[in-house]
């Protein structure tokens, strides 16, 4: 579910991300720690966060301006949610939890990029991240995987930043070892 922003939030995500995006050069692409960076520093913003709206049924996104032209977003992760296995195509990124605690499921193996729609996993791809308040990641290109608010009762905020602005998310299933992919999603699909 995606939420409107107030007049009050509009003005409190310009004027905490604007600082972010001034301190990368607009010409330069922004590297994966810069990302990172920026997660960290605006999930601190504790004003910030508390004004997202919360949903108890669904997540709720509002769009924030990234540094150096990436793409951004502020999350509320009702409790029980997740994302299912998913990538960014080309896109790098980074998150960091700002309030509650994640848990992120990832393969740690290069996919091909284009033309499957099954793989059989090898064992020992798996990798689980536990990401408090405070925690998050960078990734790299075509990097799998799931982010899950497991609490039964508290909800959970993050920030993202992807580089360049997502120009696809591809979306797949898994049993067991066996990944297949079942839909690729482009951004109209979720702006």
């Amino acid at each position: 579910m995606s939420v409107s922003s107030s007049p009050a939030f509009s003005s409190r995500v310009s004027a905490s991300s604007s600082v972010f995006a001034a301190s990368s050069p607009a010409t330069a692409a922004p590297t994966q720690a810069e990302l990172l960076d920026f997660a960290r520093r605006t999930a601190a913003d504790t004003e910030l966060i508390a004004a997202l709206p919360l949903d108890p049924q669904g997540r709720t996104w509002v769009r924030l301006a990234g540094p150096g032209g990436s793409e951004a977003w502020l999350i509320g992760w009702p409790p029980g949610t997740g994302t299912g296995w998913h990538d960014h195509a080309e896109s790098v990124g980074a998150f960091v939890t700002a309030a509650g605690e994640l848990r992120e499921n990832a393969l740690a193996a290069r996919l091909p990029t284009d033309g499957w729609k099954t793989l059989e996993l090898t064992d020992d791809v798996d990798r689980e991240r536990r990401l408090p308040a405070g925690s998050g990641r960078a990734f790299g290109r075509h990097h799998v995987h799931e982010v899950l608010n497991e609490s039964r009762e508290v909800h959970a905020v993050s920030v993202h930043a992807y580089y360049p602005p997502l120009p696809r998310i591809r979306r797949y299933s898994r049993r067991g070892h066996v990944l297949r992919l079942e839909q690729v999603e482009r951004p109209e699909d979720w702006q």
